[in-house]
């Protein structure tokens, strides 16, 4: 039986992208799916998993995405099954499921329990080593009885062993992997030095006067494992985020939705079997199932987060609904345009994909640097064994052990995530929440910031900014009261909390909710009361009243109230700027740092948002595609983007720039594309992250100074013998506490 997400592929069949031009059309036997992979870690597993596809019969096509964690796959299933091609990629630690829901979620949840459970064994046991290791350290010659020094080296060999099993188990299956597929990974020289060390270790402890001599390094095994798993725990954490994010926004949409016949005639359908022209019937709180055109019905649409408009958008007969946009109000009939993956919510997955995965990362160069560096260390090595073997034999094995642990790149690897990681704490404090630590360095290289207007320049919720003319009086407020709390419309609660709670008069009224139009409802004297859009409240045979110093009721109003078609009181909401925002572009601008604002709302409205913040430079009415467009010609001339959006429509943009910021109150989608999610209302974190960026990067460059003079100095002392294997693991203990202290400093408030 074949996966819930894969598809037969046919020749010439449509949706083949520019990437495939070139490749040979697959046969009709050929099945195409979609799955998720568990147990990647680095740009070099991606490598190895196509291989070992590659090398399995009836495998056309195995395309790996690291950043997302998908294997595209084009495979036979006559000649080789999913269950055998599962098998192949066990022994490597790798496994795969469909990518669906149900099956991706248990893995995510399997995959974080184990890492938890490692992470947790190698902590624990750390510490019990350490305490057993320390008398080794400060006792005087003579003062350790050999008894006792032997009990303490068999405790910490007992206690490491779990280490080396369980939580050290993914760094040797994974070496084993990368050796396999002729790819060296940082996981081979850090897999060598803990097996180097353990065995020595472990020779030292069975036999102290054998050629291994008497010392152990379970101390440093277990710091160094703990510290590692600590950083690949905080990555892990990060994808399955993003990963559930995807599937929430794929889950935007409805299971099911009503058909209408031609026959008039209504059947509930699941949505994957709706077709262009259906016709179907949305009520008020579902979701748009598809990208159609109105027939019958009026209502309000929510599209904030797929065209950034920050109002409720009116719809009627002939205009076009967005699939994934909420129906707030009415009953609409529907003409289907586009479905599945011809709508705009699939369109802006795919721009958001493709963004993301031309994201240069880290962990490739990485990869490439650890393997002339695991050549250099296992040259040096073999070279000091041989000479040693001329000099002194007994000592080859113990000079050969130190320079593969005062070798071990501990504090190299640690160098950088460690401040990152300290940077990001004191960030938190703040309320800006970094998702890829590596984003605050980053951070430090940008030279334009673009930003969004809806929910991001401005505050997300509208607010009342007055009332026009006189303003209403006691009688009016009442009623507006009354009739605003019978709405869950944006409008009617920024009215709601602006005015007095109603009384419980207002349980005797009999409300009725016009869609895209506004309230209406009779008192307990049976006059009628309209709250809403202005020509709809007004009776136009009674047109507003103008007072004695020439202001109408009317001007500007986007609320009116009206009792019988007289006007009793009107008020202006609108958006206002984010606490604090005009500063922080100030302060932005005044790093030297280019800001716009880049948004999908009216233009009139971005200039006006853009000029009261202090931004010359802005534009409305952009589209996703637009926007992605835009970011990415700002890169070709050379800049450096921050991006700051929240809505679904950001997503793209936010995936593609160097560094982006979601707000917290934004799509989950787009907090799952962004490197950092900022969860304060003000702006003021953002501004805190530049400042902190290049003392970041100062303080990198300083641990990564401090581990390059470390190896300088130690890996000669170990070549002629100066270093014993003690002294080495000690010093990379030692060189490891020195790069995370160092770092802490980023910690302290006021940094």
């Amino acid at each position: 039986m074949l996966p819930a997400s894969a598809v037969t592929v046919s020749a010439g069949a449509p949706g083949t992208d520019a990437r495939r031009a070139n490749r040979p059309a697959p046969d009709a036997a050929l099945t195409r799916g979609r799955f998720r992979l568990s147990g990647m870690h680095c740009a070099t597993c991606a490598g190895l998993v196509e291989s070992l596809l590659h090398a399995q019969r009836g495998v056309r096509r195995a395309e790996v995405h690291p950043s997302t964690q998908t294997l595209v796959l084009d495979w036979n299933p006559d000649l080789v099954t999913l269950d055998q091609l599962r098998q192949v990629l066990a022994p490597a630690g790798y496994d795969v499921v469909p990518d669906v829901a149900g099956p991706a979620r248990d893995l995510r949840r399997r995959e974080h329990r184990q890492a938890l459970w490692r992470l947790f064994v190698a902590g624990f046991l750390m510490m019990q080593v350490m305490m057993l290791a320390w008398p080794s350290y400060v006792a005087a010659p003579g003062e350790l009885a050999p008894d006792q020094a032997a009990l303490l080296r068999w405790g910490q060999w007992v206690l490491t062993l779990p280490v080396m099993l369980l939580s050290a188990g993914p760094f040797f299956r994974a070496a084993l992997g990368q050796l396999r597929g002729r790819r060296l990974g940082m996981d081979v020289p850090v897999a060598l030095g803990l097996g180097v060390a353990f065995v020595a270790g472990s020779g030292a402890t069975l036999d102290p006067g054998g050629p291994f001599g008497h010392d152990v390094f379970f101390d440093s095994i277990t710091m160094f494992v703990t510290f590692l798993l600590g950083a690949r725990y905080l990555e892990l954490r990060s994808r399955h985020r993003a990963a559930a994010a995807v599937e929430q926004a794929a889950e935007a949409l409805p299971d099911d939705v009503e058909r209408l016949a031609e026959d008039g005639t209504v059947a509930r359908v699941a949505i994957d079997a709706l077709a262009v022209g259906d016709r179907v019937r949305v009520a008020a709180g579902q979701r748009m199932p598809a990208d159609a055109i109105v027939e019958a019905g009026t209502g309000a649409a929510d599209e904030s987060l797929l065209t950034g408009e920050s109002r409720p958008v009116s719809k009627g007969p002939g205009d076009a609904v967005l699939a994934g946009s909420l129906n707030l109000a009415g009953v609409l009939t529907l003409r289907v345009r586009h479905v599945g993956e011809q709508t705009r919510l699939a369109g802006i997955r795919h721009l958001m994909a493709q963004a993301f995965q031309d994201r240069p990362t880290t962990l490739r160069t990485a990869d490439r640097v650890a393997g002339w560096f695991l050549a250099a260390v296992l040259c040096l090595a073999f070279a000091a064994a041989l000479v040693w073997q001329r000099v002194d034999p007994s000592r080859a094995v113990a000079v050969a052990v130190s320079v593969l642990i005062v070798t071990c790149p501990c504090a190299l690897s640690l160098a950088a995530p460690a401040a990152w990681l300290a940077a990001a704490g004191a960030l938190a404090r703040r309320g800006l929440l970094l998702s890829r630590l590596d984003a605050i360095e980053s951070l430090a290289d940008v030279d334009w910031i673009v930003m969004d207007k809806t929910g991001t320049l401005t505050d997300p919720a509208p607010r009342l900014r007055g009332a026009t003319a006189q303003g209403p009086d006691a009688e009016a407020l009442a009623s507006a009261a009354a009739l605003a709390a019978s709405s869950l419309h944006p409008l009617s609660r920024a009215l709601a909390a602006a005015l007095p709670a109603p009384s419980g008069a207002k349980d005797v009224w009999t409300i009725e909710e016009f869609s895209g139009r506004g309230l209406e409802g009779r008192d307990a004297g049976g006059r009628r009361w309209r709250l809403g859009a202005p020509r709809w409240a007004v009776d136009t045979r009674c047109p507003p009243r103008v007072h004695a110093s020439g202001a109408s009721d009317l001007p500007d109003a986007q609320i009116v109230l009206t009792c019988e078609g007289l006007v009793r009181g009107a008020w202006q909401v609108d958006e206002r700027l984010r606490e604090g925002a005009p500063a922080a572009i100030a302060e932005w601008q005044a790093r030297g740092l280019a800001v716009e604002v880049l948004s999908g709302d009216e233009p009139a409205r971005v200039e006006t948002a853009a000029g009261e913040a202090g931004i010359a430079r802005w534009r409305g009415g952009a589209r996703p595609e637009d926007k992605l467009q835009h970011v990415t010609a700002l890169q070709a001339q050379g800049h450096r983007v921050l991006m700051i959006g929240d809505g679904l429509n950001d997503a793209p943009v936010l995936a593609r720039a160097q560094v982006s910021i979601a707000m917290g109150q934004g799509a989950d989608l787009a907090k799952a594309r962004a490197d950092a999610v900022l969860t304060s209302d003000g702006l003021d974190a953002i501004t805190a992250a530049l400042r902190l960026a290049r003392r970041t990067r100062r303080v990198v460059r300083q641990n990564l100074a401090w581990s390059a003079l470390y190896n300088a100095v130690c890996v000669p002392m170990a070549l002629v013998g100066w270093l014993p294997p003690w002294a080495a693991g000690l010093g990379m203990a030692m060189s490891s506490l020195l790069v995370v202290a160092n770092a802490t400093r980023l910690s302290k408030p006021g940094t």
